[in-house]
């Protein structure tokens, strides 16, 4: 069994201890194969900030991480380093590598930086983007459980944030969908939620689950949403082919990450 900790803005500089202790906490519990950032690791890319989500990425222990820059991760009054450096702090703690690839046993999982310095909060994705991407997936072994991940949403449950969707999704989601993609993870919004893709598709007969993260760690919650973080479970060997998105929340009565809610999503081949 394959476990994957899917976390999302956790906003370093606005991080919640009490949270973060627990959330190491759950991690040494779960002991997951890998973990996935998937953005805004930080509230204003500052140095002090990268250094804060490095040390608490290597508490929870995990064999391999995987991390993807937001557009809380490159500068925002520093106009100098957004326009000629947006990516160094980033860098120095995360590594060179923007758009990682994890390639084991029972999962692929392709990174996709949809940040770009001239803009402020938007993401994108461009079509050499999402040639590369696919191009991966097909290369994609039978039993693999195929993940791609961005930081900004390509799929909203609420008209109020269909300004936050990611610019190029429409392309991109056709062609991974083609490609094989099972789930397209995301953050940026701070709301989780897990959706299929097929009916946003016309035309599309086989298309991947939306799984958004809400914030792991931060104090900027939204909407009453508590902390919350994903889990994801997949046993390559198990039929029916299938895997197991969890979300577990932050209970403050408690002081633990506990069990909201599972979807069990059938992978088609």
């Amino acid at each position: 069994m394959t476990v994957l900790l899917h976390l999302s803005d956790t906003h370093f500089g606005t991080e919640q201890p009490e949270v973060v202790e627990a959330l190491v906490r759950l991690a040494v519990r779960l002991r997951p194969q890998l973990v996935v950032l998937s953005g805004d690791i930080t509230q204003r890319a500052r140095a002090a900030q990268f250094r804060a989500a490095r040390r608490f990425v290597d508490r929870l222990d995990a064999p391999a991480t995987l991390a993807i820059p937001g557009n809380h991760d490159i500068p925002l009054f520093n106009l100098a380093a957004r326009l000629w450096a947006p990516y160094a702090n980033y860098r120095r703690a995360f590594g060179t590598r923007l758009e990682p690839v994890h390639d084991a046993d029972g999962l692929l999982v392709v990174c996709v930086n949809t940040t770009r310095a001239h803009r402020h909060k938007d993401g994108e994705v461009d079509a050499m983007q999402v040639r590369r991407v696919a191009e991966r997936l097909r290369r994609a072994r039978p039993e693999q459980l195929r993940i791609v991940v961005t930081h900004q949403p390509v799929h909203v449950t609420r008209p109020e944030d269909a300004s936050n969707l990611l610019h190029g999704r429409e392309d991109a989601l056709r062609a991974w969908a083609e490609a094989g993609a099972d789930l397209v993870l995301g953050g940026h919004i701070h709301l989780p939620y897990v959706q299929p893709l097929a009916g946003t598709l016309p035309g599309v007969s086989r298309a991947p689950w939306c799984v958004q993260a809400g914030t792991a760690v931060s104090r900027r919650v939204r909407d009453g949403v508590p902390n919350s973080v994903n889990v994801i479970r997949h046993d390559p060997q198990a039929w029916p082919r299938e895997c197991l998105v969890e979300r577990w929340d932050h209970r403050s009565t408690s002081g633990r990450f506990e069990l909201f809610e599972a979807t069990r999503i059938a992978l088609v081949r």
